[in-house]
């Protein structure tokens, strides 16, 4: 079998539309087409719904026609919960206020999931093709409602999965970059220099790209380098695939 690679955009939403746009062509480019995915925001921190936003409900619509993989990624992508102990430590390190899933009892957790594949659902006309939550963080609530929620896909920073049979379908870290600081980029960028190589036995390599790479040219290069040195070695695949 060929190793695959899977790349992504996260955030996807009315609050960063034109960045979407963007990063859109810019992958299509990188990747000869736009077999990628997205991870759709229903209400991105609140202030940003995708319901009743004809014009951007009809660009979700001509990328899903286009073949981009749709996936539910929350509803608010804002973490509003207290934490302690292990999920304090992911809330306060691993993220910057948006682990929307960390905290999140099983009802609330499926109440959203369920909102968020049927507003997607209904705007694409097409099955979602998973859940991944904001961060790449699960709180127990959220795993225990992913099991039933129908998704048949589902991801972390080290993993995709079935969710309700529990099985693991690829493994390895995300190769994704930080633009919070100067420290995560450069942290970022040295990480993403190595998986080009030191990935190589993996099966599945996954890419991830944020609206915020767009804000440094130094991310765009590397992601750029990146995609360049993967696509060599590896056929441009679909995460549902992995189902096959």
């Amino acid at each position: 079998m060929q190793k695959r690679l899977l790349v992504s955009i996260h955030d996807v939403g009315p609050r960063f539309s034109d960045q979407i746009e963007r990063l859109a062509e810019r992958l299509a480019n990188n990747l000869g087409d736009p077999r990628f995915a997205m991870l759709v925001v229903a209400n991105h921190w609140g202030d940003s719904p995708l319901a009743g936003n004809r014009t951007f409900a009809q660009k979700l619509r001509r990328w899903a026609d286009q073949g981009v993989e749709m996936f539910v990624h929350g509803w608010f992508h804002r973490d509003e919960a207290t934490h302690s102990g292990l999920a304090g430590f992911k809330a306060r390190h691993m993220t910057a206020g948006e682990g929307e899933f960390l905290g999140l009892g099983v009802a609330e957790a499926r109440r959203r999931m369920a909102a968020g594949k049927a507003l997607l659902e209904d705007i694409t006309g097409r099955e979602a093709a998973g859940f991944i939550a904001p961060a790449w963080l699960y709180g127990p609530g959220a795993m225990e409602a992913l099991a039933t929620s129908g998704f048949v896909l589902a991801e972390d920073h080290m993993r995709v999965w079935h969710p309700a049979t529990g099985a693991t379908l690829a493994r390895g870290p995300v190769v994704t970059w930080a633009s919070r600081s100067v420290m995560r980029t450069a942290s970022s960028l040295a990480f993403a220099t190595i998986a080009r190589t030191a990935l190589r036995p993996l099966e599945t390599v996954r890419v991830a790209v944020h609206p915020g790479d767009l804000s440094k040219p130094s991310i765009l290069t590397s992601i750029d380098r990146t995609l360049e040195a993967l696509t060599a070695k590896r056929a441009v695949s679909r995460y549902s695939a992995l189902l096959a």
